[in-house]
């Protein structure tokens, strides 16, 4: 009976050491310190920021004619098309005004008449010399002289307008735009008989708001685009009066190297409609927005502050910082998910630092085996009283 309760007690010993055995063995915990973030920052830098709009303009001739005929009449002849090239003074059709031959023949006339005038003025006065006129009778003579060539010269006159009427000729050099007669028309006075565009740079027209005019002066530098390519300008000219049919000003830019664009053609550009100078700027991305105002993260010492700032215009790269800010604080440019006010951070390029790791001491392991040990130890007790117990009532 004493053999059997020894046997169980060296089993229950055993499984106490079982237990405390791995729990010995176990490597010591180690907690590790999560790594700060590292961030780039920059100072506010002071910088120009240009706004520019983009619009639609409609290429024009810096110089541009209409010709109407100053008299009504037929079309006989017909000398230029549509695309020619053309000389100040060169002809460009001729009207049959009904006038010009009647105005030829009362011009022949007058001259007839003066003709005769003077060489009766010459007589009278040769008479008047060997005094056998009276001096009455030469101030007459010389009086229907004088006359007679000032109607000469209204007459004449007369026929070199009608000539004119009848025969149109090109006000400037340029290019024909339109032509739109033909022989044998009839054309009244308000009959637009063709287009001429000036030699020289080409012009664009536009119109802006009065938001972007209040930002526009005579000279301001503008940027063409037609098929891929880009040309310069620079406005000349701003209106002060708004466009009745549009609601809009019309802008007017002259256009360097702009022959090859086609008259009338439309045209994209690009025209400043905002602008700073030496502002204090900082890059977009570090800007962030909270139910709408704007705030950045600022590096004091590894520490990061939330910093509420004031914008004003910006592009899609730098924005203006009208109050928030001094020249000497460092913006933080990187987002992390850690940027919070009070957070720890380092700045890019320097080394991290890593936390020290912390051990679990030897002292807090073994107290907590030896408590696991006591457990074994008295679950081992109760265990051999059972057994000393079950071989007692076997007895």
């Amino acid at each position: 009976m004493n053999k059997g309760v020894i046997i169980a007690g060296v089993a229950v010993v055993a499984i106490g050491a079982a237990v405390i055995v791995p729990r010995a063995l176990k490597p010591k915990a180690v907690l590790e310190e999560a790594p700060v973030p590292v961030v780039q920052a920059e100072k506010p830098q002071p910088g120009d920021i240009v706004l520019y709009r983009n619009l639609v303009g409609t290429v024009e001739p810096s110089d541009v004619v209409y010709i109407y005929p100053k008299a009504a009449g037929e079309i006989t002849d017909v000398f230029v098309k549509a695309g020619d090239v053309v000389s100040e003074g060169q002809a460009i059709c001729k009207i049959d005004t009904k006038q010009v031959d009647s105005a030829r023949l009362s011009m022949e006339a007058a001259k007839t008449a003066m003709d005769n005038a003077n060489t009766n003025l010459a007589r009278q006065q040769a008479l008047f010399a060997a005094g056998d006129i009276a001096s009455a009778a030469y101030e007459q003579a010389d009086m229907q002289a004088k006359s007679a060539r000032i109607q000469y010269e209204q007459a004449k006159l007369n026929y070199d307008y009608q000539l004119e009427f009848s025969n149109i000729t090109a006000p400037i050099s340029g290019i024909v735009e339109q032509c739109d007669v033909e022989v044998h028309d009839n054309v009244a006075q308000q009959s637009m008989i063709c287009v001429i565009s000036g030699e020289g740079s080409k012009a664009i027209t536009f119109s802006v708001t009065e938001k972007v005019v209040d930002q526009m002066q005579v000279g301001d530098r503008v940027t063409i685009e037609k098929n891929g390519k880009e040309y310069q300008g620079s406005v000349t000219e701003i209106s002060s009066m708004i466009d009745a049919a549009t609601g809009l000003f019309k802008i007017k830019a002259s256009v360097e190297n702009g022959d090859a664009l086609p008259t009338g053609s439309a045209v994209s550009l690009f025209v400043v409609s905002d602008q700073v100078s030496q502002a204090m700027s900082i890059p977009v991305d570090a800007i962030y927005y909270s139910g709408g105002d704007a705030y950045v993260y600022t590096y004091d010492n590894g520490v990061v502050h939330h910093i509420p700032v004031e914008v004003g215009i910006y592009d899609s790269e730098r924005a203006e910082i009208l109050s928030g800010l001094t020249k000497e604080d460092q913006v933080i440019t990187t987002w992390s998910s850690e940027l919070l006010e009070g957070a720890r951070v380092q700045l890019g390029g320097s080394e991290a630092k890593v936390s020290g790791q912390t051990e679990v001491s030897e002292e807090t392991a073994g107290s907590g085996q030896s408590g696991s040990s006591g457990q074994a130890e008295v679950s081992g007790q109760g265990q051999t009283e059972n057994v000393q117990s079950e071989s007692t009532k076997a007895e």
